[in-house]
């Protein structure tokens, strides 16, 4: 199984005290994982979107522990056919009356799963691990990162 990291475990991993239990729960669920075989993706969006805020707060320690996940596991970047299946979901979204985003937003959870949708074209099975199903599970396998 393929595991596709969302920004919100993605951001736990980056965190260099992981201090906070959920930090440290989710340090360990890495671990074991990759123990038991899984391979680990980083999308490209999720990387934009952790990457920023470590820029903005000047966190250089997050900033190279992110660089060095990026370098470790497969990393999905961001092409134009998952940019045309992003604005296909994410018109689709809004046909159904079921918005991701604000209209003006570039709403990176459909780019994400444009990004998911691209990967389970080259892995038998994939899954995005994230903090919140809520706006994904429309669209991709996404499963709260402990249920993984």
């Amino acid at each position: 199984m393929l595991v596709i990291l969302d920004s919100g475990p993605l951001g736990m991993l980056c965190n260099p005290t992981a201090s906070s239990p959920e930090t440290i729960a989710c340090n360990l669920w890495l671990e074991s994982r990759l123990s038991q075989g899984n391979d680990f993706a980083i999308p490209e969006i999720a990387d934009y979107e952790i990457r920023r805020e470590l820029l903005r707060g000047g966190r250089t320690e997050s900033l190279r522990r992110l660089d060095t996940l990026k370098a470790t596991l497969i990393y999905v970047p961001i092409v134009t056919s998952i940019m045309l299946r992003a604005a296909e979901m994410w018109a689709l979204a809004r046909q159904r009356g079921r918005p991701t985003a604000r209209a003006e937003a570039l709403d990176g959870d459909m780019i994400l799963c444009a990004q998911w949708d691209w990967v389970r074209t080259h892995f038998d099975d994939a899954v995005v691990a994230t903090t919140n199903v809520r706006h994904l599970t429309e669209f991709c396998d996404a499963l709260v990162w402990r249920e993984v």
